[in-house]
Parts: structure tokens; sequence; C-alpha cells
């Protein structure tokens, strides 16, 4: 028999093993009850990037609340699992089929979807907790806590972007694009107004979480306020601009074209209506053929003019007394040597009045005509017209183009190829905003799409550069009714329309590939259309490689998309021509 001392030793030893294990239990519960999942939960109200507005109301770029909705498969009853698949079906309105084989495949977490609408989401959130009510979810081993069914944002990226009005407005509207988890603008106004239409703050809430994992709001929930991005107004008609792209498009079609763009700008307020572009895209879904397409031609595309530079010499030479429009200039029959070349006119001439060579389009006539300024003046005066300058518009990256330097004009041979738009490059917008000039009497506006910035029913005007007088009233008004002979009797008669003042000037141009010029042109038409109620816009229109067999010209390529697009300004009520005499 154990001695009383060695029963106590033991006795003693079991109550201190007891006690271990208890303070063992103890803590081991202690440590489940930490691994719960917190009492209190937290969630994030995703600010939304700003619209973008055209003029007539619609919200040409929108971001939405998408949701995602994620299902840990392993916590589904088992003897509930079909109630699950068809109450998540008839909710969610995707086959029951589908979500049978999702579950089947999946071990563990299942994403159904992260592109759920608002409406959606709500109506899912609402059955999780009818489901948990039913006991449809069970603890997942040994944890005390049901996962379940959750719904949640979706973090902003491009899916959130939604653009109504489908390849519309591109690549003038632009797109965003992912980088680190963060969407942005990439291109077009979506790129420029970046800074502004970018969300500004998420709404920071806090609060105790019912059995479904969804928040219990309480007085004190709100720690910040949402603040979305600015809502971004546009000049732009979007039932005038369709209506323009489908003119362009059919021009495509007919002269064989790589491209054709056609603008219409208030020449008082250089709003622009519509810029339309045959070369467009869905900013939604951009594959890999549209990449090329991505590009604003009419702001990143820099070419040698041709004929439509011919004006801004003659304006030059008005403005320092150089030339009298009635004077005869001799044109030699359209037939004149410049060093090794021969230089040939369409319309063959002995002698042509100085308007007459800017009507008649005369290559030999402005060659004679540039022999009267100097290098410095030609120079001068072009960069007073903003060649080889940013024209101050609302989209990124936009080209300069370039001209030959002061020096390089004393050349009588850069003289004379620069007279009729050789040698210089410029842009379409570059062009859009020099031609308003004669339209506005002699001052330069900013051509623009962007009108205000809207937040919380507050609106703010973007801010424009001050209008500048480039050249006189008296010189921008004889350029005007220079312009207007070309289209009443010169090169430019296609555009006539009655009871509207038209002027313009008809170009076409060599395009040059490494070097030298190839058998492609470019062909352009830039000019205005005025009524007598003072509703005055400057068009500009330009065939980019026009391939159709003697379409090539700008007066068979870029001058009939002019003359619709003033046709579709006075059907749309932009222009009201005045009465003819027969129709009073």
């Amino acid at each position: 028999m154990l001695s009383r001392k060695t029963r106590t030793t033991i006795l003693f030893l079991l109550i201190i093993v007891m006690f271990l294990l208890f303070l063992f239990t103890m803590f081991y519960r202690a440590s489940i009850e930490r691994r719960l999942p917190s009492l209190q939960t937290s969630e994030s109200n995703t600010a939304l990037r700003g619209s973008i507005i055209t003029k007539d109301g619609f919200s040409v770029a929108i971001s939405q609340k998408l949701y995602t909705a994620k299902l840990d498969v392993r916590s589904i009853d088992p003897n509930k699992k079909d109630m699950f698949i068809k109450l998540y079906a008839l909710y969610s309105g995707e086959s029951e089929k589908d979500i049978k084989n999702a579950i089947n495949k999946t071990r563990s977490t299942l994403v159904f979807s992260d592109k759920i609408d608002a409406k959606t989401a709500m109506h899912l959130r609402e059955l999780a907790k009818k489901l948990y009510r039913q006991k449809v979810f069970v603890p997942i081993g040994n944890s005390t806590f049901t996962q379940g069914l959750s719904i949640f944002e979706t973090p902003q990226s491009r899916k959130n972007r939604t653009y109504m009005s489908k390849n519309s407005l591109t690549p003038v509207l632009g797109y965003i694009s992912q980088k680190d988890e963060k969407s942005m603008g990439a291109k077009g106004l979506e790129r420029y107004y970046d800074e502004y239409l970018a969300p500004i703050q998420d709404a920071k809430l806090v609060g105790p979480r019912d059995v479904g994992s969804n928040m219990i709001f309480t007085s004190e929930s709100n720690l910040a306020n949402r603040l979305d991005g600015y809502n971004l107004n546009i000049s732009i008609n979007l039932k005038f601009q369709t209506m323009l792209e489908k003119i362009v498009d059919e021009a495509r079609v007919f002269v064989d074209a790589t491209e054709i763009i056609a603008a219409v700008m208030d020449s008082k307020t250089g709003e622009i209506l519509a810029m339309a572009s045959s070369s467009r895209y869905d900013p939604s879904l951009i594959k890999q053929k549209d990449i090329k397409s991505l590009n604003s031609s009419a702001t990143e595309y820099s070419y040698e003019i041709g004929s439509v530079f011919k004006p801004f010499i003659f304006s030059i030479l008005l403005s320092h007394n150089k030339v009298n429009p009635l004077e005869l200039i001799n044109t030699y029959n359209g037939k004149y040597q410049l060093g090794k070349r021969i230089i040939r006119d369409t319309h063959p001439a002995p002698y042509l009045s100085a308007e007459d060579i800017i009507a008649e389009s005369s290559n030999i006539g402005m060659i004679e005509l540039a022999k009267r300024l100097s290098g410095t003046q030609i120079y001068d005066g072009l960069i007073n017209f903003g060649f080889t300058q940013k024209t101050g518009i609302d989209m990124p990256y936009e080209q300069i183009g370039a001209i030959p330097n002061a020096n390089r004009l004393d050349s009588q041979t850069y003289k004379a190829t620069v007279s009729y738009g050789y040698g210089v490059s410029a842009t379409f917008i570059q062009l859009m905003k020099a031609y308003n000039v004669f339209n506005n009497k002699g001052i330069a506006v900013t051509p623009h799409f962007g009108i205000s910035l809207e937040q919380n029913a507050k609106r703010y005007l973007v801010p424009l550069e001050q209008p500048k007088q480039i050249i006189t009233q008296d010189v921008a008004k004889r350029m005007k009714r220079t312009l207007i002979k070309v289209v009443e009797k010169g090169t430019g008669k296609k555009a006539l329309t009655p009871g509207l003042e038209v002027g313009g000037k008809t170009g076409t141009a060599h395009i040059a590939k490494k070097g030298i010029y190839s058998n492609l042109y470019n062909g352009s038409f830039f000019g205005f259309a005025n009524d007598h109620n003072g509703n005055t816009y400057t068009i500009g229109v330009l065939a980019r490689e026009p391939k159709r067999k003697y379409y090539h010209y700008g007066a068979q390529s870029a001058l009939p998309v002019f003359k619709s697009t003033i046709d579709l300004l006075v059907s749309e009520g932009y222009l009201i021509p005045a009465l003819t005499p027969e129709q009073k």
C-alpha cells in the first residue's frame, strides 16, 4: 500500500494537471474568440468618375457602380443546394444550369460576376439575408462563423465606364485605361479633363454587422463624405454629330479615302458644334483593329497643306500693302520655270487679277506675289496666325507642324513653294482656327469642346485664352470677299448655297513618304457659312489619301462634304437662308 505521503503527492500532482488543463482550455477558448470576425465592420462607398454631357443633354460617358457576388461553396448546406441555385437564378437572372456547373466545379470561393448593376446587387443582398434565416448556409469546419453569399462593390475599372453613344464622337471623346487598379483618361476629352473627371474622395462607413455580414448603419457610421468627379458639359450636339458622321462615312467609301474629317465651329466663340471622323471605335470595347483610330487626326496629324494655305500669304501681302486685289499679275499662260522644275497651273491664263489668283488657285500667281515679301515678313505673319504653335484646343497630344525659318524664306525657292502650301505642315485644327480669323473680323478665338464643369449643382466655366486681333478688320473683310469669290466664280462653286454667305478655299497636296512625293494626295476645303441673322460657322474638311480615280483633288473629295455640311446646318436650323427674289 502507498504511504500517506505518496498519496498526497499524487493527489497534488493530479490537481496541478487538472488546473493546467483548465488553463489550456480557457486559453484555447479565448484564442478561438479572438479569431472570430469582429462584430464591427467598415465599408467604402466608392466615388464615381464624372460624366461627359453633350449640349443637347446626352450623357455620352458615364460611370456606374458595379458589384461582385462571391460565395464560399463549402458553406452551402448540401440538402439545400438546389434551393440556393433556384433562388440565385431567380434574383440574378442567370441560368440555373450555369450556376450549378460553376458551383460543382469550385472547391472553395466562387465569384459569380463582377458586373452586377446596383439594382440587382440590392436584390441579391436581400436574398442573402433570407438564405441566412433559412439556414441555407452553415459554418465551415470548426469555425462558428458562416461565410455564405456576399455582395460588395467591384473596384473602379474600365468596366464601370459606359459610353452610350457607342463609337460616335470618337476619337474626340477618348477612352480610359487601367493603371495600378486605378482608372484614368488615356485619350481625348477623357485624358485632357482627367484631373477634374476623376473621383475625388470615397465615403468611409463603419458600424456593427448582422449575421449576413451587412452593415447596420448608426448615427456615427459616416466618417467621410463621398465626392464624385466633376461632370463635363461640352459644346457638341450629339444629334448633329451623328448626322455629320454619316456624311463622312459615306464620302470615305465613295472616294476610297483612308479617313475623312469634318468639323463645324461657331466663328464668334470657338465652340465646336461637331467634329466627325470616319475612323472611330467603341471606347468600351477597343479591339486590335481600332488601334490606328485611337489618335485624333484633327489634332495629332500634321501634313503638307497645299492650296488652302494661299489665303494666309495673300493676307500677309494685304497687311503690308504689297498688293492691290484688282491689279493684274503675269501668270505666264500657266507654265513657269522654278529652278529645274516646271510649275503648271490647272487653269492656265496669261494674266489674272490678284484676287483671281486665289479664286482660280494659281500657283504661278502666288509665286509672283510672294516675291514682294521678305522672309521675315512671311515668317512673322504665319507665326501671328498661329502656325507652329498649339491652338489651345482641349485635346491632348496636339501637334504643331512646321514652317521654314526666316532665313530660308528669303530663298526664292522656299518662298515660292511656301506660297502655294508646300514645304510647310500644319494640323487640321490649326487651319480651322486660322480660317476662322477671316470670318471673325480678324480676331482669333480658341477652338474648344468644354463649356463648363459641374459638381453638386454648381457650374464653373472652362477658362479660355483671350481672343486676339490677328489682322485688321479691313484686311479680314477683304479676305472674306476674296474667299466668297472662290465659291461664286472660282474653284469652290459646288459650295454655293442661295441665301447664305459662303466662302472658302480648295486644296490638294502631294503626300511625301521617305523624302519623296508618292502617288497619294490629301484633299481639303476650309471656309465659312453665314446667314443674315448673325449665325456664323467656320467649316473644315480633310480627305486623307482618296484613291478613287480623279477624286484626289480637294474640289472632288472634300468640297462635296463641305457642301453637305452646310445643307445639314440649314436642315437642322443652325443657318437660315434669306429668301431669294423668286421666293419673296
